[in-house]
């Protein structure tokens, strides 16, 4: 029987509830919004498949492959101008669709919620292209993509690096059809907080959301816009470093209490793709950066690098060194430092003061200020002779 005695212990990836076979767990909400497993123990007969398909309590075994890294981007500007970073995605997304295959990936629902779903078609997909920052309810996804693996058809499962340890554990075998593709995860935000931050817009501009884009490339890739738009007409547009509810995600302050502590990391969760932004790559490729983003693939293992294989005619692709890609992105190995400000900041959260409480536990004390401009002094010295 799962029983969560802290809540760093669970990820929320749902693999428990997809799991038993009496289906007496479920996922119920927390104060700071995030979802943990509650059993019925009158109707539960202890079988333990929910603990041996816990990411946090297991890990799937590892196939012996050498990672490969490399740089790429679509060859299609418009793709990658709607893309997170370079594209790459969508070339997979259409290889397997054209091969009669599913995909499941994150995408918005009629409220803004952030759910997994599935798609059959090319025009389907199109609603997993960009960022979420914000966990994304698994549901039961899981089962569904284990059905169609065992009806034969090819199945593309992509999620956070802890969803993705979640599907390979549940599913409890290997199954050559299916394409878990992880995402680089610097941790997901509170959907509650989210929420909160939603009302806020929608009372600003008196009008209910059209769109959300929270890496809107429109100033270039390196420096992406929060971009919400609304029914009335109206465009709330901030540069990342700029936006309330960016700061807040982006100093660690209302992450889940696992990521903190994720044990998917660092290629522990048998990923057959890895997907991530190429931050650094115009120190290392220069001709190959245009600042209208780069992605980073990490090829995990031999069906990954035929999968890869049979798209790259549709994009541009350099073979890099991982470990100065690891560098410039190093949540691919490990997770976020915990924010010592995370408590204090939800027992004083409510629906009023979202905005003032982020810049409250954001802002950075005047001594830290000066180091830090000294540290971009010395940084820039160094580069310079």
């Amino acid at each position: 029987m799962i029983y969560i005695k802290k809540k760093s212990e669970c990820c929320g990836c749902y693999a428990c509830t997809n799991i038993c076979p009496k289906q007496c767990i479920e996922m119920k909400i927390d104060n700071e919004g995030f979802w943990y497993p509650e059993v019925d123990k009158d109707r539960c007969i202890d079988c333990s498949l929910c603990e041996k398909v816990c990411p946090e309590l297991a890990t799937p075994k590892k196939e012996e492959f050498k990672t490969i890294a490399y740089a790429c981007k679509n060859k299609e500007e418009n793709v990658r101008l709607s893309s997170s970073s370079g594209g790459v995605f969508t070339s997979l997304c259409e290889y397997v669709i054209n091969n009669k295959g599913v995909v499941f990936g994150v995408a918005f629902n009629e409220n803004f919620e952030v759910e997994h779903m599935e798609a059959n078609t090319i025009e389907e997909y199109k609603k997993f292209r960009g960022a979420k920052y914000v966990q994304s309810k698994i549901g039961e996804t899981y089962k569904k993509a284990k059905k169609y693996l065992d009806e034969g058809r090819i199945v593309l499962f992509s999620g956070t690096q802890c969803q993705i340890k979640g599907l390979n554990l549940f599913l409890r075998k290997k199954y050559y059809n299916l394409i878990a593709v992880d995402i680089v995860c610097h941790g997901v935000p509170s959907p509650l907080v989210f929420d909160l931050y939603k009302e806020k817009l929608k009372k600003e501009y008196n009008s209910q959301i059209s769109s959300i884009s929270f890496r809107d490339k429109s100033s270039g890739w390196k420096t992406y816009k929060y971009r919400i738009a609304f029914k009335n007409g109206k465009v709330e547009e901030k540069l990342s470093y700029n936006n309330i509810y960016s700061k807040g995600f982006l100093k660690d302050l209302y992450l889940r209490p696992s990521c903190y502590s994720c044990e998917a990391k660092n290629f522990n969760n048998n990923s057959d793709i890895t997907l991530g932004d190429y931050w650094g790559v115009q120190n290392k490729h220069s001709e190959f950066d245009d600042d209208k983003g780069i992605s980073l693939i990490l090829i995990n293992s031999e069906k990954g690098q035929d999968t890869f294989n049979k798209i790259s005619d549709n994009i541009e692709i350099i073979r890099t060194d991982l470990d100065y890609a690891i560098s410039h992105n190093p949540c691919i190995v490990r997770p976020v430092k915990y924010n010592s400000k995370r408590e204090e900041f939800f027992k004083e959260l409510n629906n009023d003061n979202l905005d003032k409480l982020i810049e409250k536990y954001t802002k950075v004390a005047l001594g830290q200020r000066i180091k830090n401009k000294i540290k971009n002094v010395l940084c820039k010295l160094v580069k310079s002779s």
